[in-house]
């Protein structure tokens, strides 16, 4: 309920009572010891009453009954001692609260029994009793509709509040999962390329007991070792500006890739700007097969193919087995690459294959786009 509507209650409460108060003391019935009494009584049963309205706001059943045959005894005692418009003030406030906040089959019994002994006590035409008894029946049963109404609209707005926030919430994590994942894949990238040099180095270095006779293809492999590095810390910008929605076509990152492992890159399908969620899976999975190639396959030949289709892309690495395989390279790396990159796409609802082919390795990848 709002501020203002409060303190409109308030106020008429108040004018009300103050209202009841003159009438009471003003008539001849009270003087002396009897207006002393008058006063008490009133004071009392603003005191019960206020009670009454408090304990059918907590929903106490039998207390709220309990208070509600007092203040009926407290009518019928301002009736029999002259004050009949405090009697017939209560009788109809105890209806009107009684249907609004009990529950409807004892709100309706103590409503029907206030409103009957106001009809009893009530000297007015049988016409008249009856139409304002009928009126404050009505009022009462509308009061208790605003109410609950009120209330499952304040229901709702709590129910909604916490939807948001917990979608919010669940955004925050989503987003913070992704943020990982993508810093993730490209330290993974980075680093496992970075070992596959490292280790050529270290075989060279085991291997060779001159080592100036190798020192151009030592220099050659800490050359690409750096050039991996660099090539991490621009991937790791690169997914940082991803993230923001600041990102470089994928046929033109695939095109980069390509040349620099000397790799064919065929494009089908119609050209289009892909969603930042498909790019990134498209180039992740390209970065992380062109390694593999380079670990498992030095000197193969590869064929990569993105494939641009009405509602989603396609990407194909393929290589014809190279030279043979580096049982030392092969084993560097921590081999979660691909399943990592089949997680992403499982996760956008697309799917990824990896396994030997006609002549050597084939990764596809396909995702909703």
């Amino acid at each position: 309920m709002s501020g203002a509507r409060l303190w409109i209650g308030r106020s008429v409460r108040v004018l009300v009572v103050a209202g009841l108060t003159w009438s009471t003391v003003a008539g001849p019935h009270f003087r002396g010891w009897a207006l002393v009494a008058a006063l008490a009584g009133v004071a009392t049963t603003l005191v019960v009453f206020r009670a009454f309205f408090r304990v059918t706001r907590e929903r106490l059943l039998w207390p709220s009954v309990g208070l509600l045959l007092v203040l009926e005894a407290a009518a019928f005692g301002f009736s029999f001692a002259g004050a009949r418009t405090p009697a017939i003030v209560l009788w109809c406030a105890c209806a009107i609260t009684a249907m609004e906040r009990l529950p409807l089959a004892v709100g309706l019994l103590c409503s029907s029994a206030a409103l009957a002994a106001y009809a009893v006590m009530n000297t007015d035409s049988w016409l008249t009793t009856t139409t304002t008894t009928a009126g404050l029946a009505l009022a009462g049963y509308v009061i208790r509709l605003d109410a609950e109404a009120r209330g499952n609209a304040q229901r709702l707005l709590t129910q909604e509040r916490a939807a948001r926030k917990a979608e919010a919430e669940s955004a925050a994590l989503a987003e913070r999962g992704r943020i990982a994942r993508e810093i993730h894949d490209v330290l993974a990238h980075s680093l496992s390329a970075q070992l596959v040099h490292l280790e050529a180095v270290r075989q060279l270095i085991q291997r060779s007991p001159d080592l100036e006779a190798d020192r151009a293809q030592l220099l050659e492999r800490v050359v690409a070792c750096r050039g991996m590095a660099r090539e991490g810390l621009d991937g790791t910008r690169e997914a940082l500006s991803a993230l923001r929605g600041e990102m470089i076509p994928v046929e033109d990152l695939l095109r980069r890739l390509t040349a620099a492992e000397g790799a064919r890159l065929d494009v089908t399908g119609e050209p289009r700007v892909l969603p930042a969620e498909a790019g990134l899976a498209v180039r992740r999975v390209a970065q992380e097969a062109l390694t593999n190639v380079r670990k498992h396959a030095p000197g193969a030949r590869v064929r990569v193919r993105l494939d641009y289709g009405a509602d989603d892309v396609g990407l194909e690495v393929r290589d014809d087995g190279g030279r043979g395989r580096s049982a030392e390279l092969s084993a560097s790396g921590s081999g979660y690459g691909l399943l990592g990159m089949r997680e992403r796409a499982e996760l956008l609802g697309g799917t990824l294959e990896s396994g030997p082919d006609e002549e050597g390795f084939v990764v596809r990848l396909r995702v909703p786009a």
